[in-house]
Formats: C-alpha cells, structure tokens, sequence
C-alpha cells in the first residue's frame, strides 16, 4: 500500500531511469535541423570525425549525442524512417549494457542501430544476434543500408558458410548472425591448428534481439560439437520393443519434473524380458555390467512417456527433429544427448543416427559472458529481471511506447473439459469473422493447432494453401464485399518456411490464424495486411514500370481500406447488471486484431508475447485467453479441487467461470514454475562454471601454443616434469638407496621414454643421491631429443612438437569433457551422504583436471621420443582431395598427420612381451603385447 502511494508520488525506479535520459534525447534533437543540411557526402564524413575524436581520447558517451543525431539522419535519407524519442532512449540503454524492453512494434530493429553505429566506432566489431537465419539475412540487409550509407561495413553469419566467408563477415565492423552460429565459430575456433584459420575476434559488444528467447529459454541447452561413437541402432531397437508391453503400473511419471521411473515390478518384469532376450550380464538388470542397458531402457522409457510426437518433435523425411517449446520452431541440426533422440529415433522407427561423443561444448550463458559489453532487447523480459541480472549482470529498462497501448486485455474464461473450450473459442471466431476482424489464435504445441484447424474444417471453413500464389485472393476478395470467407491459416514448425508471409498477412479482414507460440517472429502483423510484403508478391512478374506503379497504387487503396474495417471491427455486448436482466448497460469491445490464447503457458512471457502482437504503435486490439482443467498446466498444478469444487457449484456444461481471481491465481502458478525454472538453470549454470573455468585454461593455452613459432620450451619443460615425477616416485628424496624402486624405475623409463638406462648400476655407485640419478636420466632424455633434430633440422622438430602438444591436448580435453559429464550425472549421489555436490564436484573435477595435465606431460613426451619422420619419397600416396583435408569436428589437419608417424609396426612374432621396446607401433584397440589380455589402450598404451 505505502510502496504504491510511492510510486504513483515520486514514480518508480525505472520510470526515474527514464527521465534521467531526456536531457541527451533534447541534445540529439537540437542537431536535427543541423545535420538536414548537410549533403550525404559531409554526413558520411561525421564517421572519419568521430573515430578521430575516439583516437584523440574521447570516450563513446562523449560522442553519443552527435552519433545518435547522425544515425537518424541516415535512417531518414535511406529507409525513410525517422527514430522516435523513446526509440532513442532505447538506443542509450543498449549503449549503457543493460536490456530495453518494448513493445512489439516498437521497432526495436531500428532501435539497435543508435548502439550499434556507436560502438562500431571503436574499431573492435560488434554483433547483432538473431533467433533464426532469416532474421540475421533481412536485418543485415535492411539496417546495412544505413551503416553502409556511413561508410561502415556489414557482414552476416548464417548457416552453411565456409571459414574464408565467415572470417570475412567477422572482419566486418557489424556483424549479424544467430546465436548457434556465434557459439559454434568460437567452438570450432578453438579446434584450429593455426591463428590465421580462426574467424572470431576478441568479443567485444553484443546486442541480443529476443533476449529472453536466447539468454533464458535456450539457455537451457548447451552448444555441442561431437563426433559418432560405435553404431548401436540395433539395440535401441531391441530395447524399444520391450516399453510398450508395460503397463501403466510399472512405472511412474512425474510430470511437474518430468521424470519417469520403473516401479518394483515394473523392474521385474523389464529384468525378465531382458534375461528371455540373453540381454542380461549377471544375475540382475542393476548389477555393474549392465549400467548401459539400464540406461537405455531409461531412455526408452522417457522417449515413449515424457516426449510428445508433434508437441515436443516432429519427423519429417527419415529424421526426428526437435521443436522449440518456446517458438515453435523446429531446430534442424539440434539432436538430444545421452541417447534421448537415438531413442525416439527408435520410437518412431526412424533411421537411427550414431551416438555422438563431446569434443567441444559451452553454455549460452557462459559463451555471451564472455563480452565485453552485452546489451539486449525484447518485448517481455521484466518478469526474468532477477535471472538476468543474476546471471548476466543485465538490468532490465522499460521504455515507454510511443504511442499508448490502446488493447483490451479481457478476463480468462475456464471451462471444465477441453472439448467445451474449443467450442468457446469456435463460437468467439466466429462471432470475430462475421464482423471481419482478424483473429490470432495461439496454441502451445502443433497438435493443439491441428486439433483447432480440424474444428474450423468441421464448421465449414478452409485452409488457406500458402503454397499458391493467388492462395489469398479470395480472402481479399470477400473484405473488399463485406462478407467473410471462412478462410484459415495454420503457422506452426510445419510451415515454417512461409512463417513471414503468414505473419504479414494476419491483419487482414476475416483472416484467422492459428499459430504455435509467436516468440521472436520478427514481422509486424499490421492492420489491413502488409503493404510491403504484397508489393513484393504481386508485382514480382510485372515487367512494365507503368503497369508495376498502377498495381502498386491499387494495393496501396486495398490496404488502406482493409485497415479502416478492421479498425471498425468492435463488438458491442450487453451486460446484466442485475438479476433476471431487468438491468443492462450496452459497452463497446475494441477492433483491431483479436488474439485468443487456447491455454496458458508455463512461462507468463509466452502469454505476453502473443499478447503482444496486438495493440502496435496505439492500435487499437483485444486479447482473451479461454482456458479448461484438462490444459497441462491447470491439471498438473492441482485441478482435480477445483474441478470437484466448480461441480459442487453446478457448472454446466459450456459454461465458463471468470473472474479476476482466477487470472491472479494463474499467474502465481505460473510464478511459482519460472521460480523452479530459474533455479534449475541457476544450479546447471553453477555446475557448468566449473567446466568453464578449465575451458578457459585449456582454449588460452591453445592459443598461446599456436601463437608461438617455437614450443620447444615448452616441450622440454614437460619433459624435465616427466622425469622428475618418474624419479621421485621411485627414488624418493631422503631414502636409503636399499629402499629405492630401481627395477620399476627402469621398467618405467623404458615404457614411456622408450630408453634402455642402466639406472641399476648406477644406484650400485657409492654416493649417489637421488638428484645425480635425476640429471643423469635428464642429460640422456635431452640427448635422445638433441640427436632428434640433428637428425631432421630443427623446422621440422619444432613443426612436430607443435602437431602432436596440439592434437595430444586435444584428445585428452574430449576424454576430460566425457569425464566430467559422468561426474555430473553421479555426483548428485553424494547428497545421500550430507555432502554438498557442487563442491564435490568441484573437488573431483581439480583432481581429474590436474590428472589430465599429468597425462598431457607423459603422452607428448612419449610421442617425441618415439617419433620417426617419414620422408615425403617414402610416404604412401594419398588421394589429392585427402591430403589437405581438415576434418571439422576433430580439428586435425590430415595433411600434417601423414607427415608424422610413429616408429613402424612390428609383426607380433617379434615382439617380447616382457620388452617394450620390441613392441614398434601398437594399435590402440590391439590386446596389449605384455600379455595381460587388456586391449593395449587400456594397459601399456593407456597413456602413449
């Protein structure tokens, strides 16, 4: 109560922050009538000044007025479009690192070039992130008018570039591209084997279209690069044949966590079919040997209860690809881990792609934070403020619109059953259609969407086919005669290819569209329909500019007309005042366009979001959600009281209740979800960070090694660790030599060095400490090495020790990555035993950390000493397409494998097995030649 009367007094903290801005705002538009009498030549010239006033010690704030001024000049001459106040306030708090939010229609596509121009200035690139490719193209091209009309340059990122293209791009001084792209380039950046083949920059300043899309909801999964594991479709298969023969009891399912777990005798029975099937390793399915196979039917289990066939994926030609809850759209290229998408694969009995080992990955969070500045824009992300904040240190500015939202959000209307929820909203299109008004209707999955566009097809009304160019015709046809065409479009991941022109043309009169989730669109849906975008289609073909103008203006005349019905669209309703209806008072319910929310989601920005499509730039607009006890969210938080209650009340069939209570009651639900959402992202993030902390080590000493001509240093200092720690574990500091293990420090020296030292004579010397015996193996290992070089030149040593430090360092991060996932997946476990697992965690991962170095110094010595250079005359041929090629998941340039191989193999009969240095090259996956029957990897070439 006192923190209302507050702020409507002295306003609120954000509304303050907003004023503080207006003084700049004044500034910049003093320059107006200035700047509009210079010729394009001299305002072009204002760029060459300020990164002069930059060099000269200014500061980007110093320069921000003049800058802000310029860039809407720019955008006045070349896209027609003059900034607003409030869109320049929008400018100042992405400049400032913070998230501005506005409204859809708001234009906060212009908004971003005041911040991007100006920190372009500096030299250093900037990047615009987008959701998806199309974005990213139309953006770079449409705002790259402007940059360019400056002199600066604009590049572009999208999926299928080779490395010179997108190097280029990044050279750039403005860089649009999608989130995947960006996080993917550093990732493979930090595969390379030389500087110049990276395509990144330094990170200095991002903006983020969609923020809460990107930083929040995709956050949620890591970026990956992998490569395949051992082909094991058939047993995906086999254990996918056996879920459907359980029952319902044999397992639970927890949907609020979306877990599923076999019960006792659903245990038993899986654990019989598995032994009838000779599956089974042991007396019983939890016995060590079957951890894999306990692991697949998990899988299997969650893949038949947990995921939803076009809800949560969809399969088209042969492949299972996963659907973004939060947009709708498909995410070609994304496949789930652990075997999950092997497993659904197997479900629908689809191809099944190999599993895929980890060789690179990282977190959007952790990816963005590394910017120097990050800055973000969307129409919904308030209700996030504490994770962004938390997380990415980003404060949350709401702008004011320009124009005051003029759209009537109505009460949720609840009905008992789903069928009497469609119902509803059939008769409310209806009621829409009949009065022309465009109605938007939203779904929460591609099965919603189809159930609804299969009522409307009951009810007599078609489905628009995008597909035909003329597929709208009769749709503009029926506005221009006042009647409605009973047309509808469906836009959901299915049609995703024609999701703009869907879009644009959802304001028209009588048009109905029914969409998955509107997050990120990027395109207007403008009462009327759009006049750009039927410009662009209805003229395509028109080659006579006479006849092109004429079509134009009569399109231009459609729109315009079109827009004024729409706007007439209202609805006038009588409303009892009293009992009996002896009393009613008549209110006018707005036009404009119409949205409907078929249920809530989890998430209120999703709500807000298609909320949001309604109400542009003080349009006029409607929204209503009708809701039912059968919506996941009303039945998973507790429907079954209420349902039970609103019986007892005597709810009827097709009756609804509404009241503002229940809206109130519905937002905290879904408070409470975003609430648990956070802090599972929080913890995964906190997990995560130990990962990044050592990524980070790791991908910088790359670098440095790939900046350096010479790594010999470096080589020789593992080298010298090596012998050190091989000696002092058998020759420790202050033993009596009786007590030193010269037999295992001899065998040691010959399996990884590859020298035959005679350490046990020399411990028969009188006097000698362990340091002699110390600088005694240094002196022979660094001869070893010196003759090396003599041998070949010191180029191609130091070429070699370059190859292998790289390529040995990147093995064992990819077997480290596979390790800490494990970690992760088990360390939960130490819970049981009043042990925090996040700092369990972190303990292990050091240890396994600090073990990988060891291995790194004991892998590359190994290799160095065993090396043998192969002449270019004596190397087999390889095909001309082989020899240069660089292979993108592992990183390896093959063409400098085939010029450094190992000692050569060895025929087994030669080989003593109590003799390394009779064992030439061994295979990694050939038994050991010592004879202990472990594959040689697992043993004797456990470390080589």
């Amino acid at each position: 109560m006192i923190g209302a009367l507050a702020r409507k007094l002295f306003g609120s903290a954000n509304d303050r922050r907003i004023k503080s801005y207006q003084p700049r705002v004044n500034a910049i538009n003093a320059l107006e009538s200035e700047l509009e009498k210079l010729t394009d030549e001299q305002l072009r010239a204002r760029t060459d000044e300020f990164k002069q006033q930059l060099e000269q010690g200014k500061s980007l704030d110093d320069i921000l007025a003049p800058a802000f001024a310029t860039v809407r000049e720019a955008a006045k001459r070349t896209l027609g479009q003059r900034h607003f106040d409030v869109q320049l306030i929008g400018g100042m708090v992405l400049h400032e690192g913070d998230i501005a939010e506005m409204k859809t229609g708001e234009g906060k596509t212009l908004v971003a070039t005041l911040a991007v121009y100006l920190n372009a200035l500096a030299g250093k690139g900037v990047h615009v992130v987008t959701v998806n490719d199309y974005l990213a193209r139309r953006d770079a091209e449409w705002m790259g008018q402007i940059y360019s009309f400056l002199g600066l340059t604009t590049g572009v990122i999208v999926h299928g570039l080779d490395d010179a293209e997108r190097k280029t791009a990044y050279t750039c001084d403005i860089t649009y591209g999608t989130n995947n792209e960006y996080g993917f380039d550093y990732l493979r950046d930090n595969m390379k084997y030389r500087l110049e083949d990276m395509v990144q920059r330094p990170h200095y300043f991002a903006i983020v279209d969609e923020v809460d899309s990107i930083l929040i909801d995709e956050a949620r999964t890591p970026l990956i690069i992998s490569g395949p594991l051992d082909d094991r479709s058939e047993f995906y298969n086999t254990i996918d044949g056996y879920i459907p023969q359980l029952t319902k009891g044999d397992y639970e399912v927890d949907e609020k966590q979306r877990t599923v777990t076999l019960t006792e005798a659903g245990m038993e029975k899986m654990e019989q079919m598995i032994r009838d099937a000779d599956l089974l390793k042991g007396d019983s399915l939890y016995d060590i040997e079957n951890v894999s196979t306990v692991h697949h039917i998990n899988q299997a289990l969650r893949a038949h209860t947990l995921f939803t066939r076009d809800k949560d994926y969809i399969v088209r030609d042969g492949e299972v690809i996963i659907i973004d809850e939060f947009t709708g759209r498909m995410m070609p290229g994304r496949r789930y881990s652990e075997g999950l998408h092997q497993a659904l694969e197997a479900k629908e009995h689809q191809p099944i792609q190999p599993e895929n080992q980890t060789l690179a990955s990282i977190t959007f969070q952790n990816y963005f934070r590394m910017y120097e500045k990050l800055a973000g824009m969307t129409g919904t992300a308030a209700t996030e403020a504490d994770e962004f904040f938390d997380i990415y240190k980003l404060e949350v500015r709401e702008i004011p619109t320009n124009v005051s939202v003029a759209r009537l959000d109505e009460d949720d209307e609840v009905y008992r059953t789903a069928n009497e929820k469609y119902a509803a909203i059939l008769a409310e299109i209806e009621r829409a259609n009949a009065r022309l008004q465009p109605v938007l209707v939203g779904t929460a999955s591609i099965e919603k969407s189809e159930t609804l566009a299969e009522y409307l097809k009951k009810n007599g009304y078609k489905q628009i086919d995008f597909g035909n160019p003329k597929a709208l015709e009769k749709l503009y046809a029926a506005a221009r005669t006042g009647k409605p065409a009973k047309l509808f479009a469906v836009l959901n991941a299915r049609f995703h290819e024609q999701e703009a022109y869907i879009v644009a043309e959802a304001g028209v009169p009588g048009a109905i569209t029914i969409a998955t989730n509107m997050a990120g669109r990027g395109t207007d849906i403008k009462l009327g329909g759009s006049l750009e975008m039927r410009i662009a289609q209805e003229t395509a073909g028109i080659e006579d500019e006479a006849e092109k103008q004429k079509r134009i203006e009569q399109i231009k005349s459609d729109v315009e007309r079109f827009r004024e019905i729409v706007l007439k669209a209202e609805e006038t309703v009588e409303i009892e005042l009293a009992k009996g209806g002896k009393s009613a008072k008549t209110i006018t319910k707005p036009g404009g366009l119409y949205i409907i929310g078929s249920e809530r989601h989890e998430s209120r920005r999703i709500d807000n979001q298609l909320r949001g499509r309604s109400g542009r730039q003080g349009d006029p607009g409607r929204s209503k959600f009708f809701l039912s006890l059968e919506d996941d969210l009303m039945r998973i938080f507790g429907s079954d009281r209420l349902d039970t209650m609103l019986q007892r009340l005597g709810l009827k069939d097709g009756e609804a209740i509404i009241h503002p209570w229940i809206n109130k009651a519905l937002e905290k639900a879904q408070q409470k979800v975003e609430a648990r959402n956070f802090d599972i992202r929080k913890n995964l993030l906190k997990f995560d960070n130990v990962q990044n902390d050592q990524r980070k080590v790791i991908f910088d000493q790359r670098i440095d090694l790939m900046r350096d001509e010479d790594v010999a240093e470096t080589v020789a200092d593992m080298r010298h660790a090596l012998v050190d720690d091989l000696v002092s574990k058998h020759v420790p500091e202050g033993v009596y030599p009786e007590q030193w293990d010269v037999v295992g420090l001899k065998e040691e020296l010959n399996r990884v060095l590859a020298l035959d030292l005679p350490v046990d004579e020399w411990a028969k010397e009188e006097g000698i400490a362990d340091e002699e015996i110390m600088q005694r193996v240094e002196k022979r290992v660094d001869e070893h090495m010196a003759a090396k070089v003599a041998q070949w030149g010191p180029d191609v040593i130091r070429y070699v020790e370059k190859t292998l430090l790289l390529q040995t360092l990147d093995h064992l991060w990819r077997e480290h990555l596979v390790m800490l996932d494990h970690l992760r997946q088990v360390i939960g476990l130490r819970g049981y035993g009043q042990r925090d697992p996040l700092n369990e965690y972190k303990a292990e991962a050091f240890n396994l950390f600090e073990t990988m170095v060891a291995h790194l110094r004991e892998a590359v010595t190994a290799q160095l000493m065993r090396v043998e250079i192969v002449p270019p005359e004596q190397q087999p041929e390889l095909p001309e397409m082989e020899a240069h090629k660089f292979n993108p998941n592992t990183g390896e340039d093959e063409m400098s494998l085939a010029q450094v191989a190992m000692s050569p193999p060895t025929a087994p009969a030669d080989r003593d097995p109590n003799n390394p240095a009779t064992w030439g090259k061994v295979g990694r996956n050939e038994n050991c030649p010592c004879g202990s029957g472990k594959k040689f990897k697992h043993c004797h070439g456990r470390f080589a």
